[in-house]
């Protein structure tokens, strides 16, 4: 078998491993973060939850860290009440962003992982299997549940070759999407292998997975070798590992390759991740703004090559460099090493550790002026300013962006190539995580909800007939961003899902919630790979506050397809892809005999557009009830 499988395997608790069907995981570990995290826990409240189940849960608040009223630490005081009630590992403010620092204190080769946000594949590096899925889907993981998802097929991508350099991972990663663009990993887990892999760090390899979520992957793998030992070696862990690989003469369902020696600096233009271009394609464009650390280049080594480049160097003066340390440890190792001191003597500035300007808070660019980031997504609008110019790019490239005040090739600086050392034992920062209360303490804890948070929707069943207006019809590749954003202005009110409402679609048309709110019941079209990009459930909980009833689209991401049907939406594909031209914003569709064709799989007949489903018999029931709560509710009724 490839890894993949062997993890797979492992841990099935339902269905066979054929691509295609549903199967059900056993869940070792659950990552939640604050933006997703207080749903989380009033979804554990509603299921009634004494203790979770898995060998591992833990809570980071690394999102919303801009303390700009009351109710961000509101909610910060509820996620920490919750995580002493249920027995969940607390990772406080500024301790760090949830995937590296997840990696650093927890990650454990050959375990599953699921969490409430998209960018968990990140732990693919270390050998897990690690998939990120709506809140609802790991509160259930958290009280015992499989985690089901649709068996993939296995991509196998054999890496060759050495990066040269000038060349880091993020430029590997950007290479898989402009091959394959952001849908090119739907319905696949990426494995990586071959000679290349001895080159690339345990930190290279979480660039390289984290970022797999752009292409639509389910998740990436690598092998647990020497690489992953010298990273668990470092974070004091080394017992924790275990080798891990594919069989010598596994076969896999899609194969790629990469010469690494071959790769070059590479850049993703506005708007998207997959619109990627090689660096010097787009030298000479003016910047004005470059942001340094995310979860997607969340190493030591990450911010140290830019240090070395900016050392006894200064930012150029219309440049404003941001540096975002990802975790506690990081920013401590940046002191010891120098790398610190560099990095202010050069002129940029020096963050707090967490997301902040790859999920919109803080950091958000002027108009028209270019924002290099070395980010996951550039979504349209993510960043905070609804007209931005956000590229994305590798660590290299953005410090000669600072450095030139405009995009550059690192190659073409007249810089010699930096030398990186790394400590082999990382700082010891453990102190700021809170552990889970003896089961016995936490039965006394009582959760501590401020006016601010909210309650989750009343829910009702899937009505047998409808008539829907077409309330937005939108095009191919609509993110989460999009549906419902996030950022400085909307986040604040993530514990609050009637508050949240008036962000709905305000990216595509900011009359949408009144609109929705006049019109009740309503139906919203799309194009290929509704919903892609982020795994937040407010996506699909908010429209179904305002009405949604139905998505018809060409196509849907992963993750947002599966949230659509635990909060009861049902989402239709058509059946002939010609058929959404014949569908216009302000049409009505009538759809009769809806509970049986969900029951059966029968197509949909909506005015001569024949529509299709592919949900599961799980899923179908929790549409049916009016979503998974509902569903879990009337089971135990039964």
């Amino acid at each position: 078998m490839n890894l993949a499988e062997k993890l797979i395997s492992s841990h099935l608790t339902d269905g066979e491993m054929r691509p295609g069907e549903e199967i059900g995981l056993r869940v070792d570990q659950a990552l939640i973060q604050d933006a997703t995290g207080t749903m989380v826990m009033l979804e554990l409240e509603a299921l009634g939850l004494d203790r979770v189940r898995t060998e591992v849960a833990a809570q980071y608040v690394d999102h919303n860290l801009l303390q700009s009223d009351e109710r961000n630490m509101a909610d910060h005081l509820f996620l920490r009440s919750a995580c002493r009630r249920y027995g969940i590992w607390y990772s406080p403010p500024g301790n760090g962003v949830s995937h590296p620092t997840h990696m650093q204190h927890f990650g454990v080769p050959g375990r599953t992982l699921a969490g409430a946000d998209s960018h968990t594949c990140a732990a693919g590096s270390l050998g897990m299997l690690a998939i990120g899925v709506g809140g609802l889907e790991v509160a259930m993981a958290m009280a015992g549940q499989p985690l089901y998802v649709t068996m993939p097929r296995i991509w196998g991508i054999r890496l060759a070759g050495a990066l040269p350099g000038w060349v880091s991972a993020k430029d590997v990663i950007l290479e898989l999407l402009r091959r394959h663009g952001v849908s090119g990993g739907v319905h696949k887990i990426i494995e990586y292998h071959g000679p290349g892999l001895d080159a690339l760090s345990a930190m290279d390899r979480h660039v390289i997975a984290n970022m797999g979520a752009e292409l639509g992957a389910t998740t990436s793998v690598f092998p647990s070798d020497e690489r992953v030992l010298e990273f668990l070696y470092a974070q004091g862990r080394a017992g924790d590992h275990v080798e891990l690989a594919a069989d010598p003469d596994a076969g896999y369902d899609l194969r790629d390759e990469i010469d690494l020696s071959a790769v070059e600096p590479l850049i993703a233009r506005p708007g998207s991740p997959g619109n990627v271009v090689p660096v010097r394609q787009v030298a000479g464009e003016p910047v004005h703004q470059v942001v340094v650390g995310s979860s997607a280049n969340p190493g030591l080594r990450d911010f140290a090559v830019v240090a070395e480049m900016l050392r006894g160097r200064q930012v150029h003066p219309q440049v404003s460099l941001e540096i975002n340390p990802t975790s506690r440890q990081v920013l401590a190792d940046l002191v010891k090493t120098g790398a610190l001191t560099a990095l202010i003597e050069s002129g940029a500035r020096i963050h707090q550790t967490g997301c902040l300007g790859c999920i919109g808070m803080g950091q958000a660019p002027a108009v028209g002026r270019n924002s290099l980031r070395t980010f996951p997504r550039n979504f349209p609008g993510r960043s905070g300013t609804h007209d931005d110019s956000v590229w994305l790019c590798s660590p290299e490239t953005a410090a000669a962006a600072a450095l030139t005040g405009a995009i550059t090739d690192p190659r073409d600086l007249d810089l010699a190539l930096p030398e990186v050392r790394q400590p082999r034992i990382a700082s010891a920062i453990t102190t700021p995580l809170q552990k889970p209360l003896p089961i016995a303490e936490a039965r006394q804890v009582a959760l501590v909800k401020a006016d601010s948070i909210g309650s989750l929707p009343e829910l009702d069943p899937l009505p047998d007939s409808l008539t829907l207006p077409v309330l937005l019809k939108v095009g191919d590749d609509v993110s989460t961003d999009e549906i419902l954003p996030a950022g400085a202005r909307a986040l604040p009110y993530r514990s609050n899902i009637a508050a949240l409402a008036d962000f709905a679609f305000g990216q595509l048309d900011e009359t949408y919630p009144q609109r929705a709110r006049a019109a009740g019941p309503h139906t919203i079209v799309g194009g290929r790979n509704y919903g892609q990009g982020s795994s937040r459930e407010h996506a699909a909980i908010v429209p179904r506050h305002l009405g949604l009833r139905v998505v018809i689209a060409k196509s849907f991401a992963r993750i947002h397809w599966q949230n659509l049907a635990n909060f009861g939406v049902l989402a239709l594909e058509f059946a002939d892809e010609a058929d959404y031209d014949r569908i216009a914003q302000g049409d009505e569709l009538r759809l009769n005999g809806l509970r049986k064709a969900v029951e059966t799989g029968n197509e949909i007949d909506a005015g001569g557009v024949i529509l299709r489903h592919r949900l599961s018999a799980r899923q179908r029931a929790m549409v049916l009830a009016g979503g998974w709560i509902p569903e879990v509710r009337h089971a135990g009724d039964r």
